[in-house]
């Protein structure tokens, strides 16, 4: 025997041949199922909630994921962007300089005492 399943969010609606009731999983992918059916023509859409709420189409903004709903990595947070660092340029040791010598004054001979 096939195994039953608990689905938390159920959406249902009618149309002309019938009615569908559809299980979801999540409450973001049972928004978009009942949205759908509403572009397909179907009337009386409703998603029942895990604790048996039933949401009418005008109430299915009540669904919407909220930022405390998110995972901590797509949270925005309210604290000030830090500033890039500055950029420093990497000065290798082994490799010899390439400036051209620049012109030094000759102060003559030095004296000896």
């Amino acid at each position: 025997m096939a195994r039953a399943t608990r689905v938390p969010y159920l959406v249902s609606g009618t149309n002309e041949y019938g009615s569908s009731n559809l299980g979801r999983g999540t409450a973001a992918v049972a928004l978009r199922l009942a949205r759908k059916l509403l572009r397909e023509g179907y009337m009386d859409v409703r998603i029942c909630t895990p604790r048996g709420r039933l949401l009418q189409s005008d109430e299915f903004d009540e669904l919407k994921p909220k930022e405390s709903d998110m995972a901590k990595g797509q949270q925005r947070s309210n604290r000030e962007a830090k500033k890039p660092k500055k950029e420093k340029a990497k000065v290798i040791a082994a490799a010899p300089s390439r400036r051209e010598v620049a012109w030094q004054p000759d102060f003559g001979p030095a004296k000896k005492k």
